[in-house]
């Protein structure tokens, strides 16, 4: 018999279920996505119900994976995707089929409304919520109170993506200190709840859950969990963490001063310490740490690889259709042009804010553009120029972070985009930093559960093997001929996204 926990990724996009053994090597994964459902007024939803299914088929493909045996499931761990709203009744009812995701803006008015009772900066510097204020759960559970009272009235406690799943998992209802601390009412300084905030929003104080650990055990899973997802009774389930946080701790940020770019279809650099990074100007979003005494803080764009695939869509039908038919991969045919052209794209620069602006951003209402442009310049031109607005635009937040962290070194790229050679050099210039691809790749949350899981069942006695499972893969070293032009384009670039700011108040 071997030790393994089931870390559980649950993304936007779907849930990805890992077996990882004890030492912390993932031996099977399986991945089922799910629906987000769309509606005019900022109203993005999904199904609570749509993870709990998901979580039971992807465990059940799991464990029909060659390898992995359901007597061999010590626990699991799940990383959820944040600022979940959840509302159950006293009973335990869910009391709304669909419940808005973090991206959800519909609470506009409701924040607006907060905001006219309390100051914005200082609450700014209390949560570190630097998304939009909407986003934050405290400003959603409002919007039920406003919109939906005949429900809210019902509500016992409103609980996150992953604190659900735990619940339907062991009857328990709690939460973790990385995804309290986006609920709009958390303290980053004493680690506990803000009742004058949820007084000032007149709902009860009582309603988010009790906090605990992230690798605390909530509980063992229950008969029924068990005999729907093929988990054996005695399962012990940890508690978890919210999705960045829980990245962070898989990316290496184990130690003050770690830090790392998680590039993906958004991106961000995060910085893991002691202290939050706070900036009124920029506003970082920060998370309290799954590891007590630290923090997760952030700056991100809202559109990077999907700002990177609308190009790819729009500029290589030809190759798409050729990858259709197995003749080639397109990324790869990507990559050669982009090397055919020269570091600054032959004059192209692209805002890749094809979703609009982040908090660290002029203004929301930011869009992308190519500049530039002549007849001369090649599809391979505005490629490049792709690529390197999306590093560019996320150096304007390593300038940031730089001021709370002087010695930074070098820098850790995990998501989908580190796969591609071509981009991590672009990365190393624009940055002046080495890069360094290591083989966790998309893997980071996932690594970050499982080690929750592993810690709280004792299988681990701290974090340290985080740093012995990432092997090197590749380092990217800034190459000296080209600082000179990328110094000039990142002036350029900075000129671009003002211009763009200035037409789009």
């Amino acid at each position: 018999m071997a030790d393994i926990v089931i870390a559980y990724d649950l993304g936007t996009g779907g849930i990805k279920s890992s077996a990882v053994s004890v030492q912390g090597t993932i031996i099977s994964s399986t991945f089922v996505a799910y629906d987000t459902y769309y509606q005019t007024g900022g109203i993005q939803e999904q199904a609570p119900e749509d993870w709990w299914n998901a979580l039971v088929e992807s465990t059940r493909r799991l464990l029909q994976s060659e390898g992995v045996f359901a007597e061999d499931i010590r626990a699991v761990a799940i990383s959820g995707h944040s600022l979940g709203v959840v509302p159950l009744s006293t009973d335990g009812r869910l009391l709304r089929e669909k419940t808005p995701i973090w991206s959800d803006m519909r609470a506009v008015e409701e924040a607006d409304a907060f905001f006219a009772k309390v100051d914005y900066r200082s609450w700014y510097e209390e949560t570190g919520n630097g998304f939009p204020a909407a986003c934050y759960t405290l400003f959603k559970i409002l919007w039920y109170k406003r919109h939906e009272p005949e429900m809210y009235r019902q509500i016992d406690k409103v609980i996150g993506t992953k604190d659900y799943c735990n619940y339907r998992l062991t009857g328990r209802v709690c939460t973790d200190y990385s995804y309290a601390s986006g609920c709009g009412a958390f303290s980053l300084h004493t680690w506990k709840y803000r009742e004058d905030y949820m007084q000032a929003a007149e709902i009860s104080p009582c309603i988010f859950p009790e906090i605990i650990r992230s690798d605390e055990v909530v509980g063992e899973i229950t008969p029924q969990a068990s005999a729907e997802t093929g988990l054996p009774l005695g399962v012990k389930v940890v508690c978890g963490g919210v999705d960045n946080s829980c990245m962070a701790l898989g990316a290496k940020g184990i130690a003050n001063g770690r830090v790392y770019t998680s590039l993906g279809s958004s991106a961000w650099i995060a910085l893991v310490a002691n202290q939050p990074v706070l900036d009124i100007k920029y506003k970082p979003y920060v998370f309290a740490h799954v590891l007590p005494g630290m923090y997760a803080s952030a700056l991100c764009i809202f559109s990077a690889g999907t700002s990177f695939q609308w190009v790819r869509k729009m500029l290589c039908a030809d190759l798409l259709e050729k990858e259709r038919e197995g003749k080639l991969d397109s990324y790869i045919e990507i990559d050669k042009e982009v090397l055919l052209s020269k570091p600054g794209a032959n004059g192209v620069l692209f805002n890749p804010s094809l979703a609009g602006g982040s908090m660290m951003e002029p203004t929301p209402n930011m869009t992308g553009a190519f500049t530039g442009l002549k007849l001369e310049h090649t599809r391979g031109d505005l490629l490049r120029a792709t690529r390197e607005g999306i590093a560019m635009n996320l150096r304007i937040a390593l300038n940031l972070l730089r001021n709370y962290n002087h010695d930074m070194e070098r820098m850790l790229i995990v998501g989908g985009g580190a796969k591609s050679p071509v981009w991590m050099q672009i990365f190393a210039d624009i940055y002046d930093l080495p890069v360094e691809k290591t083989n966790i790749d998309q893997e980071a949350a996932s690594l970050g559960a499982a080690a929750l899981a592993l810690n709280g069942i004792g299988l681990w006695q701290g974090y340290e093997q985080i740093d012995h499972l990432h092997r090197i893969e590749h380092t990217y070293l800034p190459e000296e001929e080209n600082r000179t032009v990328c110094g000039e384009i990142q002036q350029r670039f900075e000129v671009l996204v003002n211009s763009i700011a200035n037409m789009n108040k």
